[in-house]
């Protein structure tokens, strides 16, 4: 165990590693990442976060990162509430927003690979009000992510017919605060392990599933649609179930964004990153749109279980069970239980590092006791609060397993969207400040051309449409509370955050130049990123700095890392095995 010896964060140490935003500083002097009108603040670099997860675990956690409860229980939520059509519409139209969404961020994140992604995308391009309220946003979607994993375990258990299985719960956080408490070392190995768990247990059950729709299963039947068309399908609960399937969809896709916030430690990104982002593609029509495909087909929409309120069973464990083997059935039930553990462990680790992000920025968004690190360069105090917001799960003895994890899905569901928003808003500013200061998009070091220039407006309308319309059922027929405020509580939450921003340091700026001022140490400064007297921070595109932390291609050598084509058999073979994953 690390021995718990405090030391406090600077920006140096997150700058490669976590989400929170950073600050920007264009030609004119104006600071980006904080309020434009203050005093420039200073940060000491001390010891703070380590650098100590491998390539090879990286690599992995890269590929498999967005298999989570999603994709393994979310879906059976998703056939039960719409039907399989709605379920292949739905995903089929999350995947292609999401497509476009990585398209437009990998822009950004080839151009400019610094620490943050699109929380500093926001930030720089667009206001850092909403990116000191985005930065909020996600990390409440961690530490919620954690608290819907960790009930999510309680629904797999029941398949084996367990009782209090809220135990479950406590001992996997229990164990998953010990993992992240000891070094990065000890959540990587965990994560790589689980991770080429995950990969090879949605090819496993794409085989299965293929010979169970032709008749390998326990009627010897040919499947085939006959599943599409049962009565109520393929479209169950008409509009309002379509409209509902789009939050669990959104919920599934979850962390395919994260591939930015890698930018500032990937070698020579410039390289990299289209390749990574293209790779997206390939991943979403394999993992998603096939496995929700061969679930549809294969799993009824009303198969008992499925999904109610006091539980909700894995389509994968449904399929192997169909496949005529109860031994089997239990074991993927079990991998599926091990998909949780690794979800889990995957959002705490990173709730905790933009906890601690935002505590190290300048000027600080967070309390700088979120940046106190153990010796072992582990942030503590920020694991202890993102952990505690997991007590929610245990209110599931009261409200049922599966009505809480649907809630909490929704919360985390919508979260996910107001990234992809965000992101579209930040590629929009973006984009209109490249051409306002007279660039061409052949100067970019990486350029979605067939996104020009309609990408960013169809994520911000699309995105949109999806926050309002999906919880429809939640008000019609009839007025449902707790759904419509699972639905709808981060648009207020990011309201409120992001005024209180702007209150903020508007007040301590005022207060540090009439203190300047008074001793005729500054004379009055000027913003130079929003209109004089103008209450709302928004970036100017005329005069933001398209220049600072670009990548220099000549600052490295070469970009030889473990995929990378080189001599040796050995190298061969781990070059085959990374392009067949």
């Amino acid at each position: 165990m690390a021995t718990h010896e405090f030391t406090q964060g600077s920006s140096s140490a997150v700058s490669h590693q976590v989400y929170g935003a950073t600050a920007h500083t264009d030609n004119s002097g104006t600071n980006h990442g904080a309020s434009t009108e203050e005093p420039e603040e200073k940060a000491v670099p001390v010891q703070g976060l380590q650098r100590d997860l491998s390539a090879r675990q990286v690599q992995m956690i890269a590929i498999a990162g967005t298999i989570g409860t999603g994709l393994f229980l979310g879906t059976g939520r998703s056939l039960a509430q719409g039907g399989p059509g709605s379920m292949l519409i739905c995903y089929s139209i999350i995947g292609f927003i999401v497509y476009v969404t990585l398209l437009l961020l990998g822009e950004m994140a080839t151009q400019y690979p610094v620490a943050g992604s699109f929380n500093a995308y926001a930030t720089r391009f667009l206001s850092p009000s909403y990116g000191f309220a985005l930065g909020w946003n996600y990390w409440f979607n961690d530490a919620v992510s954690v608290a819907s994993d960790l009930t999510a375990a309680q629904l797999v258990v029941q398949y084996w017919a367990a009782e209090h299985t809220w135990i479950v719960s406590v001992v996997f956080w229990a164990f998953l605060v010990a993992v992240n408490s000891v070094n990065v070392r000890a959540y990587g190995e965990m994560e790589y392990w689980l991770s080429s768990l995950k990969v090879i247990t949605v090819v496993l059950f794409i085989i299965v599933g293929t010979f169970v729709n032709v008749g390998y299963n326990t009627e010897q039947q040919f499947i085939g649609f006959a599943n599409w068309r049962i009565d109520g399908a393929p479209f169950v609960g008409g509009f309002g179930g379509f409209a509902r399937v789009f939050v669990t969809a959104s919920f599934a896709f979850g962390g395919t964004e994260s591939l930015g916030i890698t930018a500032g430690e990937t070698r020579n990104p410039s390289k990299n990153m289209p390749r990574v982002v293209k790779l997206v593609f390939w991943r979403i029509v394999t993992f998603y749109v096939l496995t929700v495909i061969l679930i549809g087909l294969n799993v009824p929409w009303d198969y008992p279980k499925l999904s109610d309120r006091s539980t909700t069973t894995s389509p994968f464990t449904i399929v192997f069970t169909l496949a005529g083997s109860r031994t089997a059935a239990s074991f993927m039930n079990a991998v599926v239980l091990t998909s949780v553990l690794s979800a889990g462990n995957h959002a705490l680790f990173a709730g905790t590092r933009v906890l601690y992000g935002l505590s190290v920025t300048v000027p600080p968004q967070a309390p700088k006791i979120f940046s106190l690190t153990t010796t072992a360069g582990i942030p503590l105090p920020a694991l202890l609060l993102t952990s505690s917001i997991s007590a929610l799960c245990l209110t599931s003895s009261y409200i049922g397993s599966g009505a809480l994890w649907g809630w909490l899905q929704n919360i985390v569901g919508v979260s996910n969207q107001i990234a992809w928003l965000s992101i579209g808003l930040s590629s929009w500013r973006f984009r209109k400040a490249w051409v306002a200061q007279g660039r061409s998009k052949e100067d970019l070091k990486f350029v979605a051309s067939w996104t020009w220039p309609w990408g960013p407006a169809f994520v911000i309308v699309s995105v949109t449409a999806l926050i309002l319309i999906q919880g429809w059922s939640s008000v019609i027929p009839r007025f449902s509370p707790l759904d419509f405020v699972s639905f709808y509580v981060e648009i207020p939450f990011m309201t409120f955050m992001t005024l209180v921003w702007l209150i903020v340091r508007r007040e301590r700026s005022r207060r540090l130049q009439e203190s300047d001022e008074t001793e005729g140490l500054l004379p009055r400064r000027r913003s130079h990123s929003r209109a004089k007297g103008s209450f709302w921070d928004l970036v100017n595109t005329e005069t933001v700095d398209l220049h600072g932390d670009q990548y220099d291609e000549g600052s490295e050598s070469g970009d030889e890392d473990e995929t990378s084509p080189s001599k040796g058999i050995k190298a061969q073979l781990r070059r085959l095995y990374y392009w067949l994953v």
